[in-house]
């Protein structure tokens, strides 16, 4: 196992919580070492499908508390712990019961629930639009167990020659007092007559919606809404067994809806250079399934590229969920206990991620900026812990490894560049954020008594690394939203140098104010909506003395019920517009859900 140099101070950041054998995010049983796709665990090892909803929040599970481990022992590369800034215990080491049970400690992420059909509106949120239940992050995967490796076959693919843009860019005129309906369409972009008129009453100074989309039909059970990707005309969506795509500025399709043959099980959150996504899909629809059917397409002319599908391979290292995340021109696609990456332009295999060292099993990765792998290493021993490494996008050469001490589980990166990485202790009821050099090495960790609240997505059988909203990096500066007691949030920005806070700003609303993005030296911000307004997009300057709001966009207060309703949601602002979609559609046939909605001037 390879440990990088100048260990830093004890009491540190950490890695992944302990977990049982034969439990937790992918922890070898009877491990064996391979490679490439994988496919799903032998049903003959008695693994259950996926439930067909997902399953309703644990009881009274254990929380991670307040910023430190609470008791004195080695830190995360196996020193003692030292009092002072990074020792233990500290001002920010415990925090007391509530009430109502042991609650989230600053600075964890808070799960969100997929809003299954019958989530009463309201529950776990103030706003009483969105209710998102928290999720105890493990707890739906600790009984899931997987391992082993598979091969790939590329098959040659094309665009379909009938599938041709059609989009027209809009000229979108300026707000004015009454607008006429926008088009609806119904999730596959054919429109039709507006059953609510969104723009009803638009104040002086609100945006307006520009267009948007009902879900097209769902099981019962209800289906996944994976993915939202905005290009320079147009917007596209999965939904389902669909990708559909709009123009930016009318709604208008853009493109022929792609139907494939089966639901869509997990897409690239992100896009290449030149916007194209891979798409992976179910292989049939019973409960032996597999996600291994991948598709290139092409964002803005619905083209289809190369197409694979993922072979069986070893016992237990499954593609019954795959993770697919890009790093410029590489795709990486991720099992339960390894991963293989391919030239995304063409398909050809580049290198596989295996079992390494100490018997650690890649289990998560996250793509963008670089390529981070985490892996776990020595499950049921004594020296069962989490390790991070940097690849080399092409060739799978490791940069440099990063060891986290037992009982500490790396569950998000908060940011890929800079890396900064949050972590959890079970046992020692305490959690983590802290960043990482470009070599490896221990810059800081986040030293601020304070309950942060990112929207964290719900993953069973993976680590979600990058599947946080409302949380922003640059180069120096970390943002972070605080929890809402009743009213308006904060927005904390920490210094990443100290990990002390630089500065804070509150809500201009009493509503929650979230973390987008940082562009032109400003930190990007979404307000949420409320009862009677709706949300709105801000902008704080991120240097100088004063860190005050300003209105980018105001949201149309007649859409504000339906902005608050999307309890698991995507958000976008690209090119002056904001974008709110739906990851989970509840399958409700009396429900006129909506997909997506579009807002700008």
């Amino acid at each position: 196992m390879t440990q990088p140099p100048n260990q830093p101070p004890g009491g540190g950041f950490g890695a992944p919580q302990d977990q049982p054998p034969g439990g937790g995010f992918g922890a070898p049983q009877d491990p064996r070492q391979s490679g490439g796709f994988g496919p799903p665990q032998d049903p003959s090892q008695g693994t259950p499908p996926p439930p067909a909803q997902p399953p309703q929040p644990p009881q009274g599970p254990p929380q991670p508390g307040y910023g430190y481990p609470q008791q004195p022992g080695p830190g995360p590369y196996g020193q003692p712990q030292q009092p002072g800034p990074y020792g233990t215990p500290g001002p920010y080491a415990q925090q007391q019961p509530g009430p109502y049970g042991q609650q989230p400690g600053y600075g964890y992420p808070q799960p969100q629930y997929p809003g299954a059909p019958g989530t009463p509106p309201g529950s776990g949120s103030r706003n009483p639009f969105r209710g998102k239940p928290a999720l105890a992050v493990g707890a739906a995967v600790a009984a899931l167990l997987l391992i082993g490796g598979t091969v790939y076959a590329v098959t040659s693919g094309g665009g379909d020659d009938d599938r041709k843009p059609v989009a027209q860019q809009s000229d979108d005129p300026k707000p004015s007092a009454s607008d006429a309906p926008v088009n609806p369409g119904d999730g596959s972009g054919d429109g039709g007559a507006d059953p609510d008129d969104l723009n009803a009453g638009r104040k002086a100074g609100e945006a307006k919606v520009l267009w948007y989309k009902e879900a097209p039909d769902a099981p019962g059970s209800g289906a996944d809404a994976p993915g939202m990707w905005v290009t320079d005309k147009t917007a596209v969506k999965a939904a389902y067994k669909e990708l559909v795509a709009y123009d930016v500025g009318d709604g208008n399709p853009t493109w022929d809806t792609i139907t494939f043959p089966q639901e869509i099980c997990s897409v690239t959150s992100g896009k290449t250079a030149d916007d194209k996504i891979v798409v992976a899909y179910m292989s049939g629809a019973s409960d032996r399934a597999k996600c291994n059917q991948i598709q290139l397409i092409d964002l803005n002319t619905g083209e289809k590229g190369w197409s694979g599908e993922v072979a069986d391979g070893a016992l237990f290292d499954s593609a019954l969920s795959v993770e697919l995340s890009l790093a410029g021109n590489t795709l990486m696609v991720g099992r339960s206990q390894s991963g293989t990456a391919y030239d995304v332009r063409t398909g050809k295999k580049l290198f596989d991620k295996k079992k390494y060292g100490d018997s650690c099993f890649p289990s998560a990765f996250a793509g963008g900026e670089r390529l981070i792998s985490v892996a776990s290493c020595g499950a049921a021993t004594d020296n069962q812990h989490d390790e991070i490494q940097e690849l080399d996008p092409r060739t799978g050469k490791v940069k440099w490894t990063r060891a986290f001490d037992k009982g500490w589980r790396v569950m998000r990166a908060y940011s890929l560049d800079p890396l900064v990485i949050y972590s959890t202790n079970e046992d020692k009821d305490a959690w983590n954020i802290s960043t990482l050099d470009a070599k490896g090495g221990f810059r800081s960790q986040v030293k601020i008594d304070e309950s942060f609240a990112p929207e964290c997505g719900w993953s069973v059988l993976q680590r979600d690394l990058t599947g946080c909203e409302g949380v922003a990096a640059d180069a120096d500066t970390l943002y972070l939203p605080t929890e809402a007691s009743g009213g308006a949030n904060e927005i904390v920005a920490v210094n990443l140098a100290t990990g002390k806070e630089k500065w804070r700003v509150k809500s201009p609303a009493e509503e929650s104010m979230l973390p987008l993005q940082v562009e032109g030296g400003k930190l990007i911000a979404y307000v949420q909506p409320s009862y009677d307004a709706g949300g709105r997009i801000v902008s704080v300057p991120t240097t100088g003395s004063s860190h005050v709001p300003t209105d980018l966009l105001r949201n149309p207060t007649g859409a504000a019920e339906v902005e608050g309703s999307f309890f698991s949601r995507d958000v976008a602002w690209v090119d002056g517009r904001f974008y709110i979609s739906t990851t989970r559609l509840s399958g409700a046939d009396e429900a006129k859900e909506k997909l997506m909605l579009a807002y700008g001037k």
